[in-house]
């Protein structure tokens, strides 16, 4: 697959969502493109871009007690926390001690928290930082289960989203579709593309694809 690289403008100009258009499948969904935050993720450079980015909508209004790490965000995560913790004019998060936190997931990819990391959810004020919230159901997955350790879900942030609501809550993202006017995701039941008998290109996660 060669990669496009494709530039959004933000405040951050240098932030640049790469992108391979295809038949691809997740766990959830048949999609057309595979977008790639590998820098975004784990270099740290790009990370405190992200960070910053999306720091900015949590700021001011938000009081955040943990980040909860999903699809590998805890850089991104680490340099959040650093940059809402930072003092500074109209900061709600100015010198609170955030923590950032991975969830554990069992056999059937259910969210849990051993009796050490549960207390950091608990009473606790949560933002649910993911790569890209397509479908919703992870996200979704990860509500219920900060509700079920008596956690509160303040909010939901990504790089790439196609949602900006999901279960009452705010979805913040850097990208979202009109990024990729064409972007579609489809049940794998009702793929328009394996009807019209297109193979899939490669199977996608948020650890990265593998070419069939």
């Amino acid at each position: 697959m060669s990669m496009e690289v494709i530039k959004h403008p933000t405040s951050k100009a240098d932030i640049q969502l790469q992108v391979s258009k295809g038949h691809f499948a997740t766990g959830h969904s048949h999609i057309n493109y595979y977008i790639d935050v590998t820098n975004q993720k784990f270099r740290l450079s790009e990370a405190r871009k992200v960070a910053q980015e999306l720091a900015r909508e949590y700021k001011l209004y938000t009081l955040v007690d943990t980040i909860l790490c999903l699809d590998g965000t805890e850089v991104i995560a680490a340099c959040m926390a650093s940059e809402m913790n930072k003092a500074g004019f109209m900061s709600i998060n100015q010198n609170q001690d955030i923590n950032v936190l991975t969830p554990e997931r069992t056999v059937g990819s259910q969210l849990i928290f051993r009796e050490n990391t549960a207390p950091m959810i608990q009473g606790k004020n949560v933002l649910i930082l993911m790569a890209s919230v397509t479908t919703g159901y992870t996200a979704k997955s990860a509500i219920e289960t900060i509700a079920y350790y008596g956690g509160k879900a303040v909010g939901i942030a990504a790089i790439f989203a196609t949602l900006d609501q999901l279960a009452g809550l705010p979805v913040r993202s850097l990208f979202n579709p009109n990024d990729l006017p064409d972007y579609a995701s489809h049940d794998a039941v009702d793929c328009p593309w394996c009807k019209a008998g297109i193979k899939l290109d490669a199977l996608v996660n948020s650890f990265g694809y593998s070419k069939l």
